[in-house]
């Protein structure tokens, strides 16, 4: 296997370029229309693991790669001696040998960065508790189907500034749109987050009041109250149903402005049935481009 001097890894948005981001969305696209090499992977093996229990990344990953031609094989953290009896790095440099590329779903940053300094094939951020590149790739793609190019648009997200949010942050500021963040002071983006945001002149903006987020707004988005690693479950509902996402919510963004939602989600809680199920949810489509824009991810990574 190569050099990792060489190795493209997918580890964060904000780490990419805008040319090398719309690469892969545009792949994303072509190969979703059924253009472009029918097996560009053929012969390429995926490792796929799992610290956090997973639907959609772990179905769209193995289905996307067998689409592209290529193998996958998924192991949990049960499964194989990820940081206990062996070190990460040490599994890196071991499933390098292997595979070609790695797809990781972990909880701390830092094992993802392990893995990546070691392994001399691309490692894909498949979700750790700071970020999840990969799904806000899919509501790019998703919302450009939609509604036409992303710069300049506005984004509502609404609820804890958590590790989408983070995603939709750094993509804020690479693609050129204004995100507006409404959530509870408890719950706000990290202080260093922010600094970065400024350094770079990005158009991100926070209040503690959903109206304001949300006034003719083109998306509005949010996730869970209570994500996998949170302990707090009862506190942090008190603190966020302010934030549904409901009909009124909806009724202050634009006429056409869509629903998203990463999934899975919790209904009555951060989002009514009627909205989810409603004409402005675009949450099925969102789901079903996890697919195609890690093929565009995948195929990037391997220069195919």
């Amino acid at each position: 296997m190569g050099s990792t001097s060489q190795v493209r890894h997918f580890l964060d948005i904000h780490q990419h370029d805008l040319a090398s981001l719309r690469r892969m969305l545009d792949s994303a696209a072509t190969m979703k229309r059924g253009a472009g090499a029918e097996k560009p992977l053929l012969g390429k093996t995926l490792a796929l693991i799992f610290e956090k229990p997973s639907t959609r990344t772990r179905v769209s990953f193995e289905v996307g790669m067998r689409q592209l031609g290529g193998e996958v094989i998924c192991l949990t953290g049960k499964e194989i001696q990820l940081g206990h009896g062996e070190t990460i790095a040490d599994t890196a440099r071991v499933l390098s040998r292997y595979v070609d590329i790695i797809m990781l779903r972990t909880d701390h940053e830092a094992k993802l960065h392990e893995m990546a300094a070691a392994a001399s094939v691309p490692v894909i951020n498949g979700l750790t508790d700071s970020s999840h590149p990969v799904q806000i790739m899919a509501d790019i793609l998703t919302f450009e189907e939609r509604k036409g190019s992303i710069k300049d648009a506005v984004v509502c997200w609404t609820g804890d500034a958590n590790n989408v949010c983070e995603s939709w942050i750094h993509a804020a500021v690479l693609f050129d749109f204004e995100l507006r963040i409404a959530c509870p002071e408890e719950l706000s983006p990290p202080a260093a987050t922010m600094d970065w945001v400024r350094q770079h002149n990005g158009r991100v903006s926070i209040t503690r009041n959903v109206e304001v987020a949300a006034a003719d707004a083109d998306a509005i988005v949010t996730d869970t109250w209570v994500s996998m690693h949170n302990k707090d479950g009862q506190r942090r509902h008190n603190l966020l149903k302010p934030y549904q996402v409901n009909a009124h919510v909806m009724g202050l963004a634009k006429k056409d402005a869509i629903f998203m939602h990463c999934l899975p989600a919790h209904r009555e809680e951060e989002v009514t049935s009627a909205v989810i199920d409603g004409p402005q949810s675009a949450v099925w489509d969102e789901a079903e481009n996890r697919m195609h824009a890690q093929k565009g991810i995948l195929t990037w990574c391997l220069d195919r």
